[in-house]
């Protein structure tokens, strides 16, 4: 082969690596919103499980090498999860391992927040 073609092969090796990883990134954000999941209501579990089945089926709208949709499934997965969890604490309800108005205090290694 030819340093030129040799040069793409480097190149791209190093784009799906880079793909892979922010996917693997991105997965491990929305595992991690797991425990908000009976807070968050049915559309949050379809949300959190659905991204997680997308990610990990083998039948994808790109070949497997290129993780861009999976990345996108997951992105919007964290987004949807974030805007519920956001409208939660706006009408005053706390999420599981939060302090709420109901006076109970911060578990272990949180912080107490005052809430007017």
């Amino acid at each position: 082969m030819s340093r030129e073609m040799w040069a793409l092969v480097v190149v791209g090796a190093i784009l799906a690596l880079a793909t892979l990883v922010g996917a693997v990134l991105l997965a491990v954000r929305v595992v991690r919103t797991r425990r908000l999941l009976g807070a968050l209501g049915v559309s949050g579990k379809v949300a959190f499980y659905g991204a997680l089945i997308y990610t990990i089926c083998p039948v994808d709208l790109l070949p497997d090498p290129i993780y861009l949709d999976d990345m996108g499934v997951l992105a919007g997965a964290l987004i949807y999860l974030t805007r519920l969890a956001h409208r939660r604490r706006a009408a005053g309800r706390s999420l599981p391992g939060q302090p709420g108005r109901t006076g109970v205090p911060p578990g272990p290694g949180q912080s107490r927040q005052i809430v007017s």
